[in-house]
Parts: C-alpha cells; structure tokens; sequence
C-alpha cells in the first residue's frame, strides 16, 4: 500500500513578462495608425452657410482647403477685423494662392491632379468681392473644381 503523503505546498510559477513588450507594441501601433492629427489650425472665424443640397466629398486626401474669415480674437489686434484669407497655416493675399495651388498639386501624383478639389470654407458674412478674388485667382491656375461648405439647413416644421 502506498505512502499516504501529505500535500505539500507548491509555489505558483511566475507571470511570464516575454510577450508584454509585443503587446505594448501592437497598442502603440494601433493608436499611431487610428489617430487623425489636424493639419491645419483655423485661425478665421467661420460661421458656414446653411444649404440643402449637400453632398459629401469622396477622396478627402484630394482636397485642399481655402479659409476666409474674420480672424479670430487672439489675431485681431495684428489684422483687425476685416476678412482673411488663409492657406493652410498662415494668412494670405489672394495673389498667393497661385504658389499654394503649385504646392498642393506637387504633393499628389500626376494622375491624381485632375481630381484635385478646392473647398472654400467661408463665413457667411463675407462679401462676395473678396470670394470673387480667390475665384479669379483659382481661374488663373486652371483650378476649376471647387466646392463650397455649408452645413445641413434645419426643415422648418
């Protein structure tokens, strides 16, 4: 008959920590690839237009964006009050905007080009004098594909 033993008390084995710099990589990775930075901070006040014909745009990596504006209120005592231009990160006369559509178009490859799209993000207080300026300008550089943002128009019930 065999020896009746008593249990003895065994450890428990240590966590293995060889997998944990794999998952911290997966994480980072994962939150690298998800997170959106902005490109760009709007420096213009922009109340947009209301509309009720809107349509999303498709490639967004096709579009570039045209700023116009009051500066906001920490701009205000260097540009005043009247409306700006801004090209990505820094305001603009409407002559640059030539060099800015030179810039954007050599960012894409060359058959993408065609698809370029310039949105005009303007306040709706603006006058069209100075939307008129950018849109001759935007002429000039055969940029002719242009859309306007607005945000959805609330049915009156």
């Amino acid at each position: 008959m065999p020896a009746i033993r008593k249990k003895e008390e065994k450890e428990l084995p240590a966590v293995s920590t060889a997998s944990l710099p794999d998952i911290i990589f997966i994480l980072l990775f994962f939150f690298m690839v998800t997170t959106v930075m902005r490109d760009t901070s709007v420096k213009v006040d922009i109340k947009p237009v209301k509309g009720t014909e809107l349509q999303k745009l498709e490639k967004k990596s096709l579009v570039h964006y045209i700023y116009v504006g009051p500066p906001i209120p920490k701009y205000r005592a260097k540009y005043g009050t009247a409306p700006q231009i801004q090209l990505n990160d820094v305001f603009a006369h409407p002559s640059q905007i030539r060099n800015f559509i030179s810039n954007e178009r050599a960012k894409v490859p060359e058959k993408h080009i065609p698809a370029l799209t310039t949105s005009l993000r303007v306040d709706k207080d603006v006058r069209m004098g100075t939307i008129t300026d950018v849109k001759q300008e935007l002429r000039k550089t055969n940029q002719l594909k242009i859309s306007y943002s607005a945000v959805p128009r609330q049915e009156d019930l």
